[in-house]
């Protein structure tokens, strides 16, 4: 897959085993209950992170000049934290503040930040990393994408099967160390994990310094 036609690509072996482990020690030392926390950009290891996917150059061919890293945000899957995610598409940004706006809708607040539905072309412009500091095999829940599904804009959730099906589905197992580019725009859903192995994904979110409609980010890391 590649992340202009499809909204993902499979960038392998973008960490190195030593950098592998490097994260894993981080994320040990995270508190108990950090799984699934949004707000890891405020960690000093962040930094270091941010600068080896910038010198990445697969990495930062998919990434605009003046794009900033947004949002931080480790997932976790194994036996004990195990969990479906159905098909959709990531709409919502965190922002600084509420503003008002006829066209923003969707307000929710998690862990102390605002989240707000995106304007489309704000959408279509942001690009997650989901770095692998686990394998992750069929077993493991892995993400299931539908590629292509970016390039229709909002999908209603009525219509997502009925694209899924026009579209087909993929996959996406990995190694350690393996780095997936992904639109929010596509389409995507995961399975419980049936396996005994531990998946843990460090989701990194970059979207554009300037933000329409009075809003701005929650946070921003060069």
């Amino acid at each position: 897959m590649r992340f202009t036609d499809h909204g993902a690509e499979l960038i392998q072996r973008a960490f190195d085993q030593t950098a592998a482990l490097d994260l894993v020690n981080h994320l040990n030392e995270l508190p108990a209950g950090a799984a699934g926390t949004r707000n890891l950009l405020c960690h000093g290891w962040c930094e270091e992170l941010l600068a080896r996917l910038r010198g990445h150059p697969k990495v930062v061919a998919l990434l605009p000049a003046n794009h900033a890293a947004v949002q931080c945000t480790l997932f976790e899957k194994s036996v004990d934290r195990n969990w479906l995610v159905p098909l959709h598409q990531d709409l919502s940004i965190p922002v600084a503040s509420r503003v008002s706006g006829k066209h923003l809708n969707g307000w929710s607040k998690k862990e102390g930040v605002w989240y707000v539905q995106a304007p489309l072309d704000v959408l279509a412009r942001l690009v997650a990393l989901r770095i692998h500091v686990d394998p992750c095999p069929e077993d493991a829940g892995p993400l299931r994408v539908v590629p292509g599904s970016h390039h229709l804009g909002r999908i209603a959730e009525a219509d997502a099967a009925k694209v899924r099906d026009q579209f087909g589905e993929r996959t996406v197992t990995a190694q350690v160390g393996d780095v997936l580019a992904i639109s929010p725009l596509v389409l995507h859903a995961s399975s419980k994990a049936t396996g005994s192995s531990r998946r843990r994904v460090i989701h990194v979110l970059f979207g554009p310094r300037d933000l329409p409609l009075g809003l701005q980010w929650a946070n921003e890391h060069a």
